[in-house]
This record gives C-alpha cells, sequence and structure tokens, in this order.
C-alpha cells in the first residue's frame, strides 16, 4: 500500500477521484468545492476586523478550513513519510528553457535561484512573490473563486460564469508564461 501511495498516480484515476468531490459534497450537505474563500474565514475566525467583508458567521464554513487543513497535512504526509519531496520529472526543452531563465536546479521541488534565502530579496523574487500574490489574491476575487471552484465545481453544475472564468484563467496563464514569466525571469 505504501508503494502505491508514494508514486505519481495517471490522470485517469486522480481526475475522476478529484471529480466524485462535487458530487460527494453536494449530498453531503450542500456544500461546494473550493479554496480561496478559505483565507476570509481563517482572517474571519482569528482577527478582530471590522470590516462587513468578515462579517458574518465563519463557524458555517469551518468545513472548508477543515478541507484545507487536511490539503496542507497530506502536502506535509507526502513530502515528509512518502518521499514526495522530489521534483516530478521534466523533458529536456523545459531543462532547457529554465537554464535559459538562469534556473539550473531544477531537480528541487523549489529551485535555489527563485526560492533560497540568498535570492529572497533579489527583483526577480520580489516581483514573483508580491505582485503574482497579488494578482492571483485579486482574480480569484474579482471572478468570484479560484481554478479549482470554477474550473471542478463550477462547471459541473453548467455555471456559464465558470465557463467565462476558466477561459480567462487559461487566456491569463498563457499570456503570463508566455509573455511575463520571461521578462520576470530575466531580472
Amino acid at each position: 500500500m505504501l508503494g502505491l501511495l508514494s508514486q505519481s498516480w495517471p490522470w485517469y484515476v486522480t481526475g475522476p477521484l478529484l471529480g466524485l468531490m462535487v458530487p460527494l459534497l453536494l449530498m453531503l450537505g450542500n456544500k461546494q468545492f473550493g479554496v480561496s474563500s478559505s483565507l476570509q474565514h481563517m482572517c474571519a475566525a482569528a482577527l478582530p476586523l471590522k470590516a462587513g467583508y468578515f462579517q458574518y458567521n465563519w463557524k458555517e464554513q469551518a468545513w472548508n478550513l477543515a478541507l484545507v487543513a487536511g490539503v496542507v497535512a497530506g502536502a506535509a504526509i507526502a513530502v515528509l513519510v512518502l518521499d514526495g519531496g522530489r521534483a516530478p520529472a521534466i523533458s529536456n526543452s523545459a531543462r532547457a528553457l529554465f537554464a535559459s531563465w538562469g534556473v539550473v536546479s531544477v531537480d528541487a521541488l523549489q529551485p535555489a535561484e527563485l526560492f533560497s534565502l540568498e535570492h529572497l530579496f533579489s527583483a526577480r523574487t520580489l516581483v514573483t512573490l508580491l505582485f503574482g500574490g497579488f494578482l492571483v489574491g485579486f482574480g480569484a476575487r474579482y471572478a468570484g473563486g479560484c481554478t479549482s471552484g470554477h474550473a471542478v465545481m463550477g462547471l459541473s453544475l453548467l455555471n456559464f460564469g465558470s465557463l467565462v472564468a476558466v477561459i480567462g484563467f487559461f487566456i491569463g496563464g498563457l499570456l503570463m508564461s508566455h509573455l511575463v514569466v520571461p521578462f520576470v525571469m530575466a531580472l
């Protein structure tokens, strides 16, 4: 059993398993899958903020916080117990692309050229983390949810707004990866 858990599973197994979250959540409590709202729930629970955005009964969303805690715990178990700290295999063309950006430590989950303490305050890392984090957070809030919520849950419910959001996520991802990332990596 441990061997089965310590290796990658094919998409045709993991995709349906993830997809089964939709009917399971709907049948067990009329809940919708998504992760981006959990930060709002954490802030509402932990911080005495007066903003109306945080004034709601966050305890009704405790299941979502448990889901996020399970994701974090599962990742920790995968890395610490199941030897999941290795980077996934990538093609030689991807290695060459990363090398052209100055990233050669691609055999680690977090390339040292981007995430080491030595490079933490470089322009490249600050732009990537601060600006990228802002864009992801703003985009998820503006779209009314994140990619997991819209792509897994919204599309399953045939929500037209989710279709528009997912198309926008893909277009934005393509634009970022082909136009912005090469510019940022050149810093």
